[in-house]
């Protein structure tokens, strides 16, 4: 765990104090404001008692970042595929059956407890803890690219572009049927299900609750009674690939949710013991939230997702 910093530089006037504040340390608002609760701000040489003052133009300030405070999670040596790391950010490869996020159920064991493990002395304190900062998820049974913040600058950035869908998201899935059309875009509401409090579902367009979700879809390559399908969001709903892809008739092979199979295809999955959804992240791009460089990762298909293609295929002989 790396000590405490003073952040020293000057603040350009005209706004908020805590807002001039946070763009020029590179903390976060609500993380200055805590430490001017603190008494850890000082501008011109005086403490700083009120964060909604106007920042005065020029003037000289220092903040006394403490030590970051020990995350609630553990740190455990689990083997990580790592893609890129440098000092703001880490790009894994998520293998299916890891959960990305400690919940109960899963207090230990997941991809935050391997990164505490894998980073030690490299986060910066996101928030004033020493955590990693998790800007979105895949599934527990879905694999492949996920990227993850080591510095506050690098969380607010990279949230800041899943918000606003400017990152480049494309999965692979193994689905019942054939579509037809082989590509078209779904764009349904998805919110939880009436029926069922644990499940998504695709909800009228005139409903009040859910969120308006956006996934374009194509198909790679037709198998027996099944199909390869590229999928790229246009946003970032719980199971929203799952959910949209299930609510045209295609749900994804091994979905142990939102899932069917045909007479067909059942032997193959019990064969090859696939007991999770045919769903895996292949691609990533964004834009480095720090460096402004452009970056794009690719991921080929896991060693399962390929045993079902080729079984299906062989059966189609």
């Amino acid at each position: 765990m790396g000590g405490g910093r003073i952040i020293t530089g000057k603040l350009s006037g005209g706004q908020r104090l805590d807002k001039a504040l946070a763009e020029a340390s590179g903390l976060s608002r609500e993380r200055v404001k805590a430490l001017i609760g603190e008494g850890a701000v000082s501008v011109a040489g005086e403490a700083v008692a009120q964060a909604s003052g106007k920042a005065p133009d020029g003037a000289e300030f220092a903040i006394a970042v403490p030590p970051a405070a020990e995350a609630a999670a553990r740190a455990q040596d689990i083997p990580l595929e790592v893609v890129f790391e440098d000092e703001h950010l880490i790009v894994v490869d998520k293998p299916a059956g890891l959960v990305v996020h400690p919940a109960a159920g899963n207090p230990d064991g997941t991809l935050v407890n391997a990164l505490l493990h894998h980073c030690a002395g490299q986060l910066s304190g996101i928030g004033g803890v020493a955590r990693p900062g998790i800007v979105h998820r895949i599934d527990k049974d879905t694999s492949g690219l996920l990227v993850v913040a080591k510095s506050t600058a690098a969380h607010e950035g990279l949230a800041k572009q899943f918000a606003d869908h400017s990152l480049e998201r494309a999965y692979l899935a193994v689905v019942n049927g054939r579509p037809n059309p082989r590509e078209g875009t779904i764009d349904e509401k998805i919110g939880r299900s009436d029926a069922n409090r644990k499940k998504m579902a695709v909800l009228p367009k005139d409903s009040s609750r859910g969120k308006q979700a956006v996934t374009r879809y194509k198909v790679l390559q037709m198998m027996a009674d099944c199909a390869l399908v590229e999928c790229r969001l246009e946003t970032g709903r719980t199971h929203q690939i799952r959910v949209h892809l299930a609510s045209i008739g295609h749900a994804l092979l091994g979905d142990p949710v939102y899932g069917s199979a045909s007479s067909r295809l059942r032997p193959i999955l019990k064969n090859l013991g696939f007991r999770r959804q045919a769903l895996h992240a292949a691609v990533l791009g964004f834009v480095h939230p720090v460096t402004g460089d452009r970056l794009r990762f690719e991921s080929d298909l896991p060693k399962d997702m390929k045993e079902l293609i080729d079984e299906t295929v062989h059966s189609n002989r």
